[in-house]
C-alpha cells in the first residue's frame, strides 16, 4: 500500500516536466495569499467544557432543609451541618470519568466545527516560503536548460581596405557563423535536463517535509485539546474534593492532612492545565510559521487520534521507502547528470568550425570580389583533461551521495520504528490493562471509603491515578500519530530549513563557444 502510494507521487512528479515549470509554477511562484492573513495574533485556548449542572445541588439543598427538625437550636444546628456534609459527599462522588475509547483510523471525532488536517495542509502548501523558494529554483533550472541549448547569433560586419589610396580601395560586407560540432548542445541539454529533474524531486521532497511537520503538530494540538477537556472535567472533581475535605475538617470528621492533600491535588491539576495551554499556544505558533502565515489565529482542530496498533515489517518498509523517496530519486537524477556531464566534457576538445563569407567591390580593378574564411582551434595545449577528471570524480561523489541518503533513510526509519513500536505498546497496555484497572481501582476506593475501610486520601490517590493514566494514554496516541506521519512522509521533516539550490548555470554554453 505504501509503495504504490509513494510511487504514484514519484511518477506524478516525473510526468509534470516542463508543464509544471512553465505552467503552475509561474502561478504559485513567490506570491502570497493576503486573504489568509489574520489581524489578531492572540492565541485563544479552547473553551472549557462543563459536565455538571447546579440544579441537582440546589434541589438536594432544598430537600435537606425541609427535613431539619426544629426542636431546639442546638439540635437544629447539628443536623444542618450533618446534612451539609452528606450533601458535599454526594457532590464529590460524580459520574466517573469514562476511559478514552480508541477511535478507528480515519474516523472523525465530534470536536465540533473546526479546521481539518486537509485544510491546514492546503494552507501550508500554498504559503510555505521554502516551497516557494524551491519552486523559484526549479524555474531557474528550466531557464538554464533552455539557455544552454541556444545557438550563437551570427555576426554581420563591414570591412574596408586601402581606404587612404583613392581609386584602389576595397569594400566588403561579411557574415560570420560558428558551427557547433560533436553534438555539444544536445549534451548540454541532457546535463541540465537531469538537473531540472533533480530539482523537481527536491520540490516534491520539500512538500513532504511541510506535510509531515504540519501533521505532527496537528496531532499534538488535537491531543492537547483532548487533554484540556479531561483536565477541565477532573478540575471540577478536585475542586469539590477540596471543599469536601474542608467541610469534613470543620465538622470534626476530617484531618488537616486531608485538606492539604486535596489542595495539593487541585493545585497540581491547575498547573497541568496552565502548562498544557502554554504548550498548545506554542505548537500553534509553530503551525502558523510553517504555514507561512505567522498571524494565523488559533482555531479548534477537528480530527481523531490514531489507535492502529498493528505490526509493521520494517525491513520491507525500508526497501519500499528508499525506492519511492523523492529525496533518493533526486540523488539518482544527480548521478544521471554526472554521467551526462562526463560525456559532455569528453567531446569538448573537438573544435567547432567558424566560417566567414564576404562580398564586396574592388575599385582598383572595378570588379566584384567574394571572400570565404574558415577556421578551427587546434587542441594542442588544452585537451580538457582537467574537466574530464573532475566529471569522473563527480560521478563517484554522486554515487556515494545516493548510498549515504539510502543509509540515512534506513537510519531515520529505525528511529521512527522505535517511536512507533513504543507508542503502539503503550496504547495496547493502556487500553487493555492500565485504564480498566485504574477505573476499577477508583470504583473500589469509593466503595471502601463509603464502608469506612480507607481514608479520604486514598480516594484522592485513586482519582489522580485514573486522571494521569488518561493523560498518558492521549500522549501515546499523539506519539503514534507523529510516528505514522513521519513514515508517510519518508521521514522528511524541517519545513522551514534551508533548501538545496542546485539549479545549475549557463557555464556549459559558455564553454561550448569559447572552446576553452
Amino acid at each position: 500500500m505504501l509503495r504504490s502510494k509513494k510511487e504514484g507521487h514519484r511518477l506524478q512528479v516525473k510526468n509534470l516536466g516542463l508543464a509544471f515549470v512553465t505552467g503552475s509554477l509561474l502561478v504559485t511562484g513567490c506570491s502570497m495569499n493576503p486573504s489568509l492573513t489574520q489581524n489578531e495574533t492572540e492565541i485563544k485556548p479552547p473553551p472549557v467544557s462543563t459536565t455538571e449542572s447546579n440544579q441537582s445541588e440546589k434541589s438536594a439543598e432544598q430537600n435537606s432543609i425541609s427535613t431539619v427538625s426544629h426542636d431546639t437550636a442546638a439540635s437544629d444546628f447539628e443536623k444542618t451541618e450533618s446534612l451539609k456534609l452528606v450533601n458535599a459527599e454526594e457532590q464529590f462522588d460524580p459520574v466517573p470519568l469514562e476511559p478514552i475509547q480508541a477511535a478507528a483510523v480515519n474516523e472523525q471525532s465530534a470536536l465540533g466545527s473546526g479546521m481539518t488536517l486537509q485544510e491546514l495542509e492546503s494552507i501550508a502548501l500554498a504559503n510555505n516560503p521554502a516551497i516557494q523558494e524551491l519552486a523559484a529554483s526549479t524555474q531557474k533550472a528550466a531557464g538554464y536548460r533552455t539557455q544552454v541549448t541556444t545557438r550563437p547569433n551570427p555576426m554581420v560586419g563591414y570591412q574596408g581596405q586601402q581606404l587612404a589610396d583613392r581609386g584602389t580601395d576595397q569594400h566588403m560586407a561579411f557574415i560570420e557563423r560558428e558551427f557547433v560540432t560533436a553534438n555539444k548542445l544536445e549534451l548540454n541539454n541532457r546535463v541540465l535536463n537531469a538537473t531540472l529533474s533533480a530539482q523537481l524531486q527536491e520540490l516534491e521532497a520539500q512538500r513532504f517535509r511541510v506535510r509531515t511537520d504540519i501533521q505532527i503538530r496537528f496531532y499534538q494540538v488535537l491531543a492537547m485539546q483532548k487533554q484540556l477537556d479531561l483536565i477541565s472535567e477532573f478540575l471540577q472533581v478536585a475542586e469539590k474534593g477540596a471543599d469536601f475535605a474542608q467541610q469534613r475538617l470543620e465538622a470534626g470528621e476530617g484531618t488537616r492532612v486531608d485538606v492539604l492533600q486535596s489542595k495539593i491535588l487541585y493545585s497540581e491539576v491547575k498547573l497541568t492545565q496552565r502548562q498544557t495551554k502554554a504548550k498548545l499556544a506554542a505548537v500553534w505558533r509553530e503551525i502558523a510559521a510553517i504555514s507561512g502565515i505567522p498571524e494565523m489565529e488559533y482555531t479548534t482542530l477537528q480530527g481523531t487520534l490514531p489507535s492502529d496498533t498493528g505490526t509493521r515489517n520494517w525491513d520491507e518498509l525500508a526497501t519500499s521507502m528508499v525506492a519511492s523517496s523523492p529525496e533518493y530519486s533526486a540523488a539518482h537524477d544527480r548521478i544521471s547528470r554526472a554521467y551526462a556531464a562526463l560525456e559532455r566534457q569528453e567531446v569538448q576538445a573537438i573544435p567547432n568550425i567558424t566560417a566567414q563569407l564576404g562580398a564586396g567591390m574592388d575599385y582598383g580593378t572595378n570588379s566584384g570580389m567574394v571572400n570565404l574564411q574558415v577556421g578551427v582551434p587546434i587542441p594542442v595545449s588544452n585537451k580538457n583533461y582537467g574537466n574530464i577528471d573532475a566529471a569522473q570524480a563527480e560521478i563517484c561523489r554522486a554515487q556515494m551521495e545516493v548510498q549515504r541518503i539510502k543509509n540515512d533513510i534506513e537510519a531515520r526509519l529505525a528511529v521512527v520504528s522505535k517511536e512507533f513500536d513504543t507508542a503502539t505498546a503503550a496504547i495496547d497496555v493502556y487500553s487493555n490493562d492500565i485504564l480498566p484497572s485504574a477505573l476499577e481501582s477508583m470504583d473500589l476506593a469509593n466503595q471502601a471509603y463509603k464502608a469506612g475501610e480507607v481514608g479520604f486520601v486514598q480516594i484522592l490517590i485513586a482519582r489522580k491515578t485514573y486522571f494521569d493514566t488518561n493523560l498518558q494514554f492521549v500522549n501515546a496516541q499523539s506519539q503514534l500519530a507523529a510516528a505514522q506521519a513521519k513514515i508517510d512522509g519518508f521521514m522528511l521533516t524541517g519545513g522551514l530549513n534551508s533548501v538545496r539550490d542546485d539549479s545549475g548555470d549557463t557555464s556549459l554554453r559558455d564553454q561550448t563557444f569559447s572552446q576553452q
